[in-house]
């Protein structure tokens, strides 16, 4: 059961990437947060898991990587994509529940909707649980959130007050990517793991795809398996998002990332990546070595590091000499394409077993 486990860091150098929206009572009517923790030693900005997707999605739909989207349909208060991970790569690799509602308005909606004849059809509720994972990106140290007061004044009369919060930091977060459940689905009767009703089984049979699990799941062909992954790979390196980037224009593409491919889900990254006395970013080169004699026997290809020069620059020396020698060092976008293509190598099959 092989996973991609990673950790990444974005630098936000002045920035406000998720927000909470407006604080009722402040001095202006519109002034708009951001996401922070509060603790005794300060607030630490974050970016939660659901955005971080978002911004994934979206850059894997609008980029040039082939990626198959499923559609999304919206009802009063529910909304889910197709839940289909045969034909769509995001319900395969990000998950789904689709479970519409039962009330006769809500299926007498569906019914007279013609955009439903797009969607594949459902017996049931059917729910797959997210092969890719990410953590809440956190700021490495705390902030003071800094109060940015503005106006609106290109019209006659008063100008209109607004206020928004942005900060300085790095922030970080951990990822992973089960190998094994990537492009696997299962129909067994229990949460998360009936992927596939009577109608995408039958689906998975017309495409006569690999019985897997005793018969209690379907597999794509492992080509197809390793195409799904190397666009998300991809898609990582390209990174785009995050909020109030008209007023602060971000890169949120990763300026640091190290990975591995491991025998299971225990990512040995979380500790390499801490605050320096002054709160910014370090790379701990004794808990980088510490982690990599640890997980030895756990892993299964080299690490992979990418590194943007110019950011921690003073660190670099330390970190590759600790690592050299079981690693692949470059930019994070030349990383991560590295590792695209080492997945569709012959010898590197087994890591989707």
């Amino acid at each position: 059961m092989a996973h991609l486990n990673g950790l990444l860091l974005i630098d936000a150098p002045a920035s406000a990437l998720n927000n909470a929206g407006s604080v009722p009572g402040d001095r202006t009517d519109n002034k708009v947060t951001v996401k922070y923790i509060s603790t005794r030693s300060g607030a630490y900005p974050y970016v939660s898991a659901q955005a971080f997707r978002y911004w994934l999605r979206s850059t894997l739909e609008q980029s040039d990587l082939n990626w198959q989207a499923a559609p999304i349909y919206r009802e009063s208060k529910v909304a889910y994509t197709d839940a289909n991970p045969i034909i769509y790569w995001d319900d395969d690799l990000f998950g789904y529940m689709r479970a519409p509602s039962k009330k006769v308005e809500a299926v007498e909606a569906r019914e007279g909707d013609e955009s439903q004849k797009q969607f594949t059809e459902v017996e049931g509720t059917i729910t797959r649980v997210s092969p890719f994972k990410v953590s809440t990106l956190v700021s490495v140290g705390p902030v003071n959130l800094t109060e940015d007061f503005g106006v609106m004044s290109r019209h006659d009369g008063d100008p209109v007050p607004h206020e928004h919060q942005f900060y300085r930091t790095t922030l970080k977060g951990l990822f992973g990517l089960d190998l094994r459940s990537a492009g696997t689905f299962w129909h067994r009767a229990k949460t998360g793991y009936r992927n596939l009703d009577e109608h995408r089984r039958r689906q998975a049979q017309e495409r006569n795809l690999e019985e897997y699990d005793s018969g209690r799941a379907y597999r794509l062909p492992l080509k197809e398996r390793v195409e799904r992954i190397r666009s998300l790979l991809q898609g990582m390196a390209l990174l785009d998002g995050g909020a109030k980037q008209t007023l602060h224009y971000t890169n949120v593409a990763p300026s640091f990332v190290i990975c591995a491919v491991t025998k299971g889900g225990n990512n040995p990254f979380g500790h390499v990546v801490t605050a320096d006395p002054r709160g910014e970013a370090q790379v701990n080169a004794e808990a980088l070595e510490e982690a990599l004699e640890v997980y030895s026997d756990q892993l299964l290809s080299p690490v992979y590091v990418g590194w943007a020069k110019g950011f921690m620059e003073g660190q670099r020396t330390d970190v590759e000499a600790k690592v050299a020698q079981r690693a692949v060092i470059a930019h994070p976008r030349r990383v991560f394409e590295r590792l695209a293509d080492d997945f569709a190598k012959n010898e590197n099959a087994s890591w989707l077993d």
